[in-house]
């Protein structure tokens, strides 16, 4: 932690002597610049327990548009009267804008804003919410690539409250930047509802968030391995070469991703040829080897026949066999019949005027599918049944801001047309019907939201038996429903490193739990004290992917030398040993919508040396990675209080320390080189008992594809360990779900003080029964 922020949270908490939400009786807001309070009454209702909806007043209720942040509009909310403990907004504008103030207590620590650069601890900071292409960002970027309007509040005693602002359109989120006892958003567009969650946990607040806007649904197991990436592998070979690299060297890999070079001429849902002769066996090999693939598409589709930024040469392709010249115009053909049933069907954003779009991206001039409209996302979806015949697994859906090139703005007119959803139900309980059609400027901040949500759809119709797998660059609140994310393109330099951290925790401290940066940087080469460093800790995040941009280094986890190859295997092993646990997280997450990379203040919300603490997370509530986010390692952790004790150390100083919650029973599996390559057996559970002499943990086990675990096919075991006198007995206290158990090993390990170890062995199921020595 630095001395800023030491700082920062010094004067946060200066004033932490009240541990009561101020609820406003009167606007006192009148030293704000430019500030005109809504005439009122505020209408509410009660969305769920705790969660309260909040409009100016009846007809900004009427009127407010459909929300894309949440599941449903509920079928009945309860009216809710004036008074209560919990925060109250206040409505009105700035500037002429629409805007949500939401008084503090002072000491009140704020989170979340969704992707945003810096700190863990927001206070002080004002965004902006409206997705950008935000290449090699830094702490001074307004706007990244996705939005998520959301504001997370913990108060001293560890209380907690959250605001959401049910807004689509651009919006300032100003955590106490502006007053330093207010959040606010302000909006363009019309008057927007605001949501309050107040609750007793910060954690409780996040499972409210999750009831309103939607779970992840479980991932494929294979999906939380190791994924290996750059911009781009390619020719077919060179894939080969590295999948053959991560098997020879035994360095755990699951996934590897295919960048838009393996387009023909960067048209989607195309294939080069050339340089992928064969597809459909090159995953198959792959496949064989233990790996899964995931396979790039954009939204902008070349629109025009001419020669793009891309094609090859007239006299190169001339030079080819004629094999390879009579596959490469059948995918062109293949492409323009796309584009043809594309425009039948009328499924092109517009301009102002109602002709089609056009926007120059990577193919050279686009058109652009209007994913807000159901019928385009059917269309689209149609598109994914042959692609994905040729063994692809998992979707990549990338320049979705959507990003245009050769504009100012980075995306396309403000005033362009969509036609939405006009079956959407709105606050006001009626479908919007003709209201749906309107701007980009109100579309904007969900176009990518729509369209992985038409990827995925996609995706399940063409293999109903598998689950998809869907990461997208640009998202909105909510988005979790649809696909996972990553921060964007960052930098290979050690302040994106830090800054991995907490803004991977500050993107699941709002709401989408499957978060990862690009390992080792995407812009710029780095070195290899960068790159070990960084899968130190990277390789433990709930995504966790080496990715680098083209004509850089290579990033792979040997490209840097035997020292730094041996870091990154030991790291990536240790990942693999914790798959148990991690699959367990996921399942949890997708059950209450708890974040799976937490951060350390979750261990005790009241503790204020933890508010700002962001050198190190959890996973879960029961594994501490303790990482070392400068180059010479001297930043020094808070901690959590208790004996939280270590159970991986190395001697190798850009790992991380893990360590284990006092009370807690971690579930481990074998070294493997990808995601289920052996049955997990052993199963060893590492065992922290707490003062009184216990400890519990959970297993979570299902097929690990398909959606047989929706049936009750899945095996959910609640181990706990207890001493009693000279005896640490560890036995099965609890299961839920039909899978049987399987036949295995179960060895204990129960680490005290000073690394020192008791081990027992036996049977899964059965008491397993440890002698302490006198």
């Amino acid at each position: 932690m630095t001395f800023q922020r030491h700082i920062a949270l010094i004067l946060t908490l200066a004033a932490s002597v009240a541990c009561v939400p101020i609820v406003h009786a009167a606007d006192d807001g009148a030293a704000l610049n430019g500030w005109n309070a809504a005439a009122g009454p505020a209408v509410s209702e009660q969305l769920a327990p705790g969660a309260i909806r909040y409009f100016a007043d009846g007809p900004a209720k009427q009127q407010a548009h459909p929300s894309y942040a949440l599941v449903a509009e509920p079928k009945e909310a309860t009216p809710v009267g004036a008074g209560g403990s919990s925060p109250t907004p206040l409505f009105g504008t700035i500037g002429g804008k629409q805007a949500v103030r939401v008084v503090i207590t002072p000491g009140t620590s704020l989170y979340g804003t969704g992707e945003a650069a810096g700190p863990l601890l927001r206070n002080g900071r004002q965004i902006v919410a409206w997705n950008t292409d935000a290449y090699g960002y830094g702490d001074e970027a307004k706007s990244l690539y996705q939005t998520h309007p959301w504001v997370l509040a913990v108060r001293p005693d560890g209380t907690a409250f959250g605001v959401l602002a049910d807004t689509t359109y651009r919006c300032t989120i100003d955590t106490a930047y502006t007053s330093p006892n207010e959040i606010q958003f302000i909006a363009d567009g019309p008057a927007f509802g605001a949501i309050i969650i107040d609750k007793p946990t910060p954690q409780a607040v996040l499972t409210t968030l999750a009831d309103l806007t939607g779970k992840m649904p479980m991932p494929p197991k294979w999906a939380i391995g190791y994924h290996q990436c750059r911009y781009s592998y390619f020719p077919d070979s060179r894939v080969r070469e590295i999948a053959e690299g991560f098997r020879s060297r035994q360095i755990p890999c699951d996934i590897i991703w295919f960048d838009i070079d393996y387009m023909e001429a960067f048209r989607i849902f195309t294939f080069d040829r050339g340089h992928f002769p064969d597809p459909k066996k090159l995953n198959s090999d792959l496949h064989n080897k233990g790996f899964h693939t995931v396979w790039m598409i954009d939204p902008g589709m070349k629109s025009r026949d001419d020669r793009g930024p891309a094609d090859r040469k007239a006299e190169d392709l001339a030079k080819e066999p004629a094999a390879a010249q009579e596959a490469r115009a059948k995918e062109i053909a293949n492409y323009k019949a796309i584009m043809d049933s594309g425009t039948k069907a009328d499924v092109w954003v517009k301009r102002a005027d109602g002709k089609v779009y056009e926007g120059e991206v990577w193919p050279g001039w686009c058109n652009f599918p209007d994913f807000t409209d159901p019928a385009v996302r059917a269309w689209w979806a149609g598109l994914y049944k042959d692609f994905v015949a040729l063994g692809v697994d998992g979707v990549w859906n990338d320049m979705n801001e959507p990003a245009v090139f050769n504009v100012a703005s980075k995306t396309m007119p403000e005033d362009n047309r969509h036609r939405g959803d006009p079956s959407m139900i709105g606050p006001s309980g009626k479908p919007q019907g003709d209201a749906a059609a309107d701007k980009h400027a109100r579309y904007h901040n969900v176009y990518g939201m729509q369209m992985i949500r038409g990827t995925r759809e996609g995706i399940a119709a063409a293999v109903p038996d598998k689950r998809p797998f869907v990461l997208s660059r640009a998202n909105y609140i909510g988005g979790q429903r649809y696909g996972a994310t990553w921060t964007g393109d960052n930098s290979a330099n050690w302040y994106h490193l830090e800054t991995s951290i907490p803004m991977s925790l500050n993107v699941g401290l709002s709401g989408q739990p499957f978060i990862g940066p690009d390992i080792g940087g995407f812009a710029g080469n780095g070195d290899g004290k960068l790159f070990a460093r960084w899968m130190g800790f990277g390789s433990l995040f709930p995504f966790s992917r080496g990715h680098t941009a083209k004509e850089n280094i290579n990033k792979e986890p040997w490209a840097f030398g035997p020292a730094v190859e041996a870091t990154c295997k030991e790291a990536l092993q240790r990942r693999y040993r914790l798959i148990p646990y991690l699959y367990t997280l996921f399942h949890e997450a997708s059950v209450n919508g708890q974040p799976i990379a937490r951060p350390l203040f979750f261990a005790d919300p009241t503790d204020p040396a933890l508010r700002s603490e962001d050198d190190a997370f959890l996973l879960g509530d029961a594994v501490l990675v303790k990482a070392s986010v400068v180059p010479d390692g001297s930043r020094v952790s808070a901690m959590p209080k208790g004996a939280w004790r270590a159970f991986a150390t190395s001697a190798d100083k850009d790992l991380p320390n893990l360590l284990l919650k006092p009370g807690a029973i971690l579930p481990t599996g074998p070294d493997m080189q990808y995601v289920d390559e052996k049955p997990l057996d052993p199963l060893t559970l590492i065992v922290n008992l707490d003062p009184a002499g216990k400890a519990t943990g959970t297993l979570y086990e299902d097929a690990g594809n398909g959606y047989g675990y929706q049936k009750g096919e899945y095996l959910l075991t609640t181990y706990e360990a207890v001493q009693e006198g000279g005896t640490i007995t560890v036995k099965v206290a609890k299961t839920e779900g039909q899978m049987a158990r399987p036949k295995r090993a179960c060895n204990v390990k129960v680490i005290f003080d000073n690394q020192s170890v008791l081990t027992g062995q036996g049977t899964d199921g059965q008491p397993i029964s440890i002698k302490v020595p006198g």
